[in-house]
């Protein structure tokens, strides 16, 4: 599961939720020309009447996922469309690749989408551009949506394997084990490097001293001061006018008159009448006070100004200085500036060691058993837990399918074995059957549409999750499945975020937050979309179930 830096609010203080989609802004897709949505962390429910455009949701969503984008899909009379959703900061390790265009000091991860006219697509993160398939691989990560997403998702392995970890609590043991297998993976190489030939192992020290010598200097927060500083400089137009017209009002223009100046006219009128009133005398202390402070604000303003007016092509040089550290990771294999570091502090002893009499391939034999004996304990931890959970898991879930009407709830979760990597030597593979008499199946290839959606909510509701967004989860369910549905969905929310696009009341009316989707009629015809307050609430669950007429007429 998804490590993320945490996002709390009184809907979410008694939930226990990784990560959350915060806030989703659409503009002039399709017939949506603006809208922003505030999730909350549960159970979220959109509706409206059909034909109002509740699927855009969809789209928008899809698009952040890695969907092809097409200028027919721009709204009328707008030269593009453009998507932008923000989440809970995931750990590096779940950023990837956007790691590097991360801001400093930046609480959440801004990811978007633009479609242009022409057809071609542009992926951003925190507003910079990106290669829509890492924008994709970390949505993807963080968010999981009904239809061929689901089916890709319900079908991949690796998925499989980490929902099953979730129920065991087995987070913690495997991203050790990620950890360690990447340790592992270093000292085969240098074992591996060693091993080869003398001259294999000169090339090796040579780039052990060139590893040391390209990081000489650099402090454990240089990277992080760069992206500050590259921040600031790309608003320097910004803190240049604020500052500018900070100075003006101080001292004054051919407009109007300073403000320290001001301040010495009011001091001036009040300091022949001191003697005459104490506290007069103290009014005046304090505009004196105020007046310095104002001129030495000025001064200090000035400085700052001229600071930023003499930095031209710093903010190219930090540029540079950032891609010279992002060149340095990727060749020396680094993940992140900590781990070059590091790399760097391990060379740095080894060839001292190594001008000391130390033999390196006995130390890297020594150190490759030591990592194959921490990756093995791991990973027989994993096992073991894995083995224990999965009959209870699929007992869960069984249960679950069957709550929600998916046949007798009919469901194994098989383990099998695979070379080891990074999540273990295991495999799980989910298999259902719907009905009586019919060979167990792969979930994803036994189901489509509302009922894939339903095995995925079972799933989550015993696994939790990421993100859930449901398109098709209440297609041909009706009377107590409906219910069950629902009520399923509501005990979701306590562990995952979910949102709901729904025409059941009996789904929208147990959400946390629920919004509107409503067309508009004009020239063009536009689609809104808002959230509810209790009485407009009420009023759209009374329509959905029939409306006020409807409902009088069962009463009666």
């Amino acid at each position: 599961m998804t490590v993320c830096e945490g996002h709390s609010s009184p809907a979410s203080a008694r939930r226990t939720i990784e990560c959350v989609l915060r806030r989703l802004r659409i503009e002039n897709l399709v017939l949506i020309r603006e809208a922003e949505l505030d999730f909350d962390a549960g159970l979220n429910a959109i509706t409206g009447e059909t034909g109002a455009g509740k699927t855009i949701l969809s789209t928008a969503i899809g698009l952040l996922l890695g969907m092809r984008g097409e200028a027919g899909a721009i709204g009328a009379a707008a030269d593009d469309a453009y998507v932008e959703a923000e989440f809970d900061l995931p750990d590096d390790d779940a950023l990837g690749e956007l790691a590097e265009l991360r801001p400093a000091d930046e609480d959440s991860l801004i990811v978007a989408r633009r479609i242009f006219a022409d057809g071609r697509t542009r992926a951003y993160a925190w507003g910079r551009s990106a290669a829509r398939e890492d924008v994709a691989a970390v949505v993807e990560s963080l968010l999981a949506m009904s239809g061929q997403f689901e089916q890709r998702r319900l079908g991949r392995p690796s998925y499989q394997l980490s929902v099953l970890d979730s129920f065991a609590d087995n987070g913690d043991t495997a991203r050790e084990a990620r950890r360690s297998w990447r340790v592992l993976a270093a000292a085969r190489r240098t074992h591996d490097e060693l091993s080869r030939d003398a001259a294999s192992a000169e090339a090796r020290l040579a780039e052990l001293r060139a590893l040391v010598a390209d990081t000489s200097g650099l402090d454990p927060g240089y990277e992080d001061e760069l992206r500050s500083r590259r921040e600031r400089l790309r608003h320097t137009t910004e803190l240049a006018t604020g500052t500018a017209a900070a100075i003006a009002a101080l001292t004054g223009d051919d407009e109007a008159q300073a403000a320290a100046d001001l301040l010495a006219a009011a001091q001036q009128a009040i300091a022949p009448l001191e003697h005459l009133a104490a506290e007069l005398a103290t009014a005046g202390d304090t505009l004196r006070s105020l007046e310095l402070g104002l001129r030495d604000t000025s001064s200090e303003l000035r400085s700052i100004l001229d600071a930023l007016d003499a930095e031209p092509g710093a903010l190219e040089e930090v540029e540079g200085r950032l891609d010279s550290l992002a060149d340095l990771r990727r060749r020396y294999r680094a993940q992140s500036f900590d781990e070059l570091l590091e790399r760097a502090e391990e060379g740095r002893r080894e060839l001292d060691a190594i001008a000391e009499g130390h033999d390196p391939a006995q130390a890297a034999a020594e150190a490759l058993a030591a990592a194959e004996r921490e990756v093995a304990v791991l990973h027989g931890t994993l096992h073991a837990a894995r083995v224990a959970a999965a009959p209870a898991f699929a007992a869960a879930v069984a249960a679950e399918l069957a709550g929600i009407g998916l046949g007798d709830g009919e469901f194994q979760a098989e383990l099998g074995v695979v070379a080891p990597g990074p999540s273990g030597a295991d495999q799980v593979t989910f298999l259902i059957r719907p009905n009586a008499g019919l060979p167990y199946g792969h979930v994803a290839d036994t189901a489509s549409g509302g009922e894939l959606s339903r095995i995925a909510l079972a799933i989550a509701a015993v696994g939790g999750g990421e993100t859930m967004v449901f398109d098709e989860i209440d297609a041909g369910v009706g009377g107590k499945t409906a219910h069950a549905v629902g009520e399923t969905l509501r005990r979701l929310a306590t562990r995952a975020q979910v949102i709901t696009i729904t025409h059941l009341p009996q789904i929208a009316s147990l959400a946390d937050r629920h919004f509107l989707v409503e067309k508009v009629p004009g020239d063009p015809t536009h689609t809104r979309i808002d959230p509810l307050d209790a009485d407009e609430r009420r009023e759209e669950l009374e329509r959905m179930l029939g409306g006020a007429d409807f409902l009088a007429a069962l009463r009666e």
